[in-house]
C-alpha cells in the first residue's frame, strides 16, 4: 500500500495552492456552468480562489500536499471570506441569465451554512494528474482532525457529484440540494463535531 501523500500549511505558497485548485476545477460541472468559455474561467476562477485563500492563510488553513498534488482552503469559524469582493468578481465576469441564476445559487448556499461555530471547506483539489494516489483523502484527514481537536462541525458544498462519495467516506452527509434554473446541482454537506 502507498504511504499517504505528506500535508502542510501552504503560509507562503498560496499561488500555487490556487494554481492547483484552478488545475482540479477546470472539469467541474458547476464552476465551468458559471464560466463555460476557458479564457474566463482562467481569467477569473482565480481570482475567487484568492478571495478564499486569504482567511485560510490568516488562520493557517490553506493546506497542500506533497508537489502540489492537491490543495485545500478551509475558513475558520466565525471568520468570512470578502463576499462584497465575491460578487464584484461574479457581477463582472459572469455573462447574461446565468449571473442572476449564480447569485440565486449563492445566497441558497449561505442558507444551508451552520449557524453554531464550524469550518468550513469552500474549496479543495486535486491537480488531474495526481488523482487517485490519497492527495484529496490525506487533506481531508488532516483538516478534520483539527475539527475534531476543536470538538467543531465541518461544512462544505460539492459542485461535483463525483466527489460526494469521498465526503461521505469522511463522515460528511447530505443537507439537500441546490439548483437554480440549468445550474449543475450542489449539494451541501455537513460532518458533525
Amino acid at each position: 500500500m502507498a504511504k499517504a501523500p505528506e500535508i502542510r500549511v501552504a503560509a507562503s505558497e498560496l499561488d500555487r495552492a490556487v494554481a492547483t485548485i484552478t488545475l482540479a476545477f477546470a472539469a467541474d460541472p458547476f464552476t465551468r456552468w458559471v464560466w463555460p468559455a476557458a479564457a474566463d474561467f482562467l481569467e477569473h476562477f482565480p481570482s475567487v480562489l484568492r478571495e478564499f485563500a486569504l482567511p485560510a492563510a490568516a488562520s493557517q488553513s490553506g493546506y497542500v500536499s506533497e508537489d502540489f498534488g492537491g490543495a485545500a482552503l478551509w475558513i475558520a469559524p466565525g471568520v468570512q471570506p470578502n463576499e462584497a469582493a465575491l460578487v464584484a468578481i461574479i457581477e463582472r465576469s459572469v455573462r447574461g441569465k446565468r449571473k442572476d441564476d449564480f447569485l440565486e445559487v449563492f445566497g441558497q448556499m449561505g442558507s444551508y451554512h451552520p449557524e453554531e461555530p464550524h469550518w468550513y471547506l469552500p474549496m479543495i483539489g486535486v491537480d488531474p494528474s495526481r488523482q487517485n494516489a490519497g492527495h484529496g483523502s490525506a487533506l481531508l484527514r488532516h483538516a478534520l482532525a483539527r475539527c475534531d481537536r476543536e470538538g467543531l462541525p465541518a461544512y462544505l458544498e460539492s459542485s461535483n457529484p463525483v466527489n460526494i462519495p469521498l465526503y461521505q467516506r469522511h463522515g460528511f452527509e447530505i443537507m439537500g440540494e441546490i439548483r437554480v434554473a440549468d445550474s449543475p446541482v450542489m449539494t451541501p454537506m455537513l460532518r458533525a463535531g
